[in-house]
């Protein structure tokens, strides 16, 4: 479930914990959680009403100053509305991880085995190193320069490098990506032991 950021940061502040969408069926479950850009959310209740039973209450918990503006907000389709509850569960897992730059050699191993597998399930072939070595010379710059660098289509480079952002090696500036220390660390060991 995709939230806006400033609908992330009044969960984690716990000033929003509503939200509401349209969908065919529900397409989250309670108990479940998902990383927003102000942490890691839970879902902890889903239920299904009419859009005109959306309340003061409910339009404030989801920040909205009115129900009207809640409704303006949704999807215009004719799917039903669901009503989500949801709670901060705690920091992002990728800021701590992507920290950590005392790599053994087993993490190393583990961390190359996980790029082989992403370069062999690729449909446009080996990317990983390449990204890599882009982000670490050209941090800050948008990604549209280095998708085209990389002859790359930028929707596609975009998801590729959120794999590398789940691993701990990179993270998002407001423009651009850069390496992790994580990533440095690993990077380096590859510039020194390619093989």
């Amino acid at each position: 479930m995709l939230l806006p950021a400033k609908t992330a940061r009044g969960v984690a502040d716990g000033s929003i914990d509503l939200a509401f969408r349209r969908w065919k069926i529900p397409r989250v479950k309670v108990g479940s959680t998902f990383v927003s850009s102000a942490g890691v959310v839970e879902i902890v209740s889903v239920e299904q009403i009419a859009a005109a039973d959306i309340t003061d209450d409910d339009a404030r918990r989801a920040g909205f100053a009115s129900p009207d503006k809640a409704i303006a907000a949704l999807r215009r389709t004719d799917d039903p509305v669901f009503r989500v509850g949801l709670r901060w569960a705690g920091p992002d897992p990728r800021i701590a991880l992507r920290e950590d730059d005392a790599l053994s050699d087993d993490d190393i191993d583990d961390l190359l085995t996980r790029l082989a597998r992403f370069d062999a399930r690729s449909s446009h072939g080996p990317w990983t190193r390449a990204t890599l070595d882009v982000i670490a010379r050209r941090p800050a710059v948008v990604s549209t320069e280095l998708a085209a660098e990389l002859g790359r289509n930028r929707p596609d480079f975009k998801l590729d490098v959120r794999k590398l952002k789940q691993l701990g090696l990179t993270h998002s500036l407001d423009v651009g990506y850069e390496l992790s220390p994580r990533g440095r660390v690993l990077l380096t060991r590859l510039e020194s032991d390619p093989e």
